[in-house]
């Protein structure tokens, strides 16, 4: 598989969103897509790509084993096994962390024409126009991350599955980073083309 150049990252979550990707009220957001012509249900094994793309040179990131964690609990309780030797399916991963403004323009009112003197005194005293509004622009700054999850068919050497997460993250991501993993991965698998086993209600 063709993988991305690796990057020193810690975390994600995105991912997004996410989640919960470490502690934002909101899930992260979660796009993905797949091949329509392979057949999910002929896949019995999986492995993962070496080095991942969430490696660095010469070792794997605590990253990358949250992740392998994660992902390999989902493949699972679909019905596959761990194979890595020659399995059929291999997942990589990639994920990146980048700072994002947000500018938010909220209107308020800031003077009454008419209230005063000048060419508009003519009507103070005896009426008012309509307020005058201003934008009241605020700028902030937040860190963004996004998860990427590659399934490829090893012998057609063809991505088959791929899942991209996004989210807003915060300090307390990098303090539950494992929990964020866990949190993204579920969220990205609950699109794959196989369901997981049904949550007792």
């Amino acid at each position: 598989m063709n993988t991305r150049q690796a990057k020193p990252l810690w975390a994600l979550a995105a991912a997004a969103s996410v989640l919960a990707l470490g502690g934002c009220a909101s899930a992260p957001y979660v796009r993905a897509d797949f091949d329509r012509t392979a057949d999910f249900t002929s896949y019995k094994t999986f492995g993962f790509a070496s080095p991942l793309d969430t490696d660095r040179s010469g070792y794997q990131t605590v990253l990358s084993q949250h992740l392998k964690a994660a992902t390999q609990r989902e493949m699972e309780a679909r019905g596959m096994r761990l194979d890595t030797g020659a399995p059929q399916l291999l997942v990589n991963f990639s994920a990146n962390l980048s700072d994002k403004l947000r500018v938010t323009s909220t209107p308020t009112t800031s003077l009454f024409i008419g209230g005063g003197r000048g060419y508009y005194g003519y009507r103070a005293g005896m009426y008012s126009a309509w307020p005058a509004y201003t934008d009241q622009t605020t700028v902030t700054q937040y860190k963004e991350g996004t998860l990427n999850i590659d399934v490829v068919d090893l012998a057609r050497k063809q991505l088959v599955w791929e899942s991209v997460l996004t989210d807003i993250i915060t300090e307390k991501t990098f303090d539950n980073v494992q929990a964020a993993i866990d949190t993204a991965v579920a969220a990205a698998f609950a699109k794959y083309p196989i369901p997981g086993p049904a949550k007792a209600k």
